[in-house]
Formats: structure tokens, C-alpha cells, sequence
């Protein structure tokens, strides 16, 4: 951990590369420091997963936002961070800044086409089970 997956309405695969959006992110959570500087995300463990959904409701479905100058076609992006215990507030918050900055400036140019709801959320611990197997982290932790 720490695992960020992202759900979003499948039309937007026509309009964003999110391949491209995993890297940003990953490499934003890469960078996210620790009140003594320190890296707070394993590099190993730093996991960005996207899936769109190829079935959606968004809003009303333009019922309303037609009649506001939408057109009813309505995108939406859901990032849920999943990190373990014992990082500050401080650094939680630091952490969904960074991602939030990434993500928005990532959808401008969506945005300035369509219409799209961007919702960032944090969850921490606590795990009931947690177990790792991996030979992904000796690769970063040479030293």
C-alpha cells in the first residue's frame, strides 16, 4: 500500500490518455513528503489503478443541465487513496493536495469541453487482514 484507484465514466477513455494520468499520480505520490522530509509512499508499494465503467448515471442526465446549457453528457472521476496507519493529518493533507492539483490540471482542457465532476478521497486503516507478498520492493530498497 499505498493503492489509488480511479473509476470514471468509459467516454472519457475517447478523451484523456489514462495511462498517462496513472503515471502523473503515481509520480505525485512518489514525491509527497513527511513533516521530517522524509518519502511517505513506498516506492515498491506505490500502486495507481484506473478502470472506467462502461455503464453510468451521472446527474439527472441532462433533464436540467440542458436547460443550464449542458448537454446531459456528463463525465465523472472518482480517486480513492487507500494508505496505511500512522501518517500525520498534516501529511494526508498534503498528500490529496497534490493529487487534487495533479488531477485538476490533468482534466482542464476536459473540462473547458464538457462537463465533469472530479471527487478526490482519502480512506486510512484500520485493516482487519493484511498481508504482502511481493519482489517488488527489494528493487528500491538497495542501497
Amino acid at each position: 500500500m499505498p493503492h489509488l484507484v480511479i473509476l470514471y465514466t468509459g467516454q472519457l477513455d475517447h478523451e484523456v490518455n489514462m495511462t498517462t494520468l496513472c503515471r502523473q499520480l503515481a509520480d505525485a505520490m512518489l514525491s509527497v513528503k513527511d513533516e521530517a522530509g522524509q518519502q511517505v509512499f513506498p516506492t515498491g508499494g506505490t500502486r495507481v489503478l484506473a478502470y472506467p465503467a462502461a455503464h453510468h448515471a451521472v446527474a439527472d442526465g441532462g433533464a436540467a443541465g440542458r436547460a443550464a446549457g449542458g448537454n446531459g453528457d456528463y463525465a465523472f472521476v472518482y480517486l480513492n487513496l487507500r494508505m496505511g496507519r500512522g501518517r500525520s493529518e498534516a501529511t494526508q493533507q498534503r498528500a490529496g493536495e497534490s493529487l487534487l492539483a495533479v488531477a485538476k490540471t490533468f482534466f482542464a482542457p476536459v473540462m473547458a469541453q464538457r462537463h465533469i465532476g472530479i471527487t478526490l478521497q482519502i480512506d486510512v486503516g484500520p485493516e482487519v487482514f493484511d498481508a504482502k507478498h511481493s519482489n517488488l520492493h527489494p528493487l528500491f530498497n538497495k542501497a
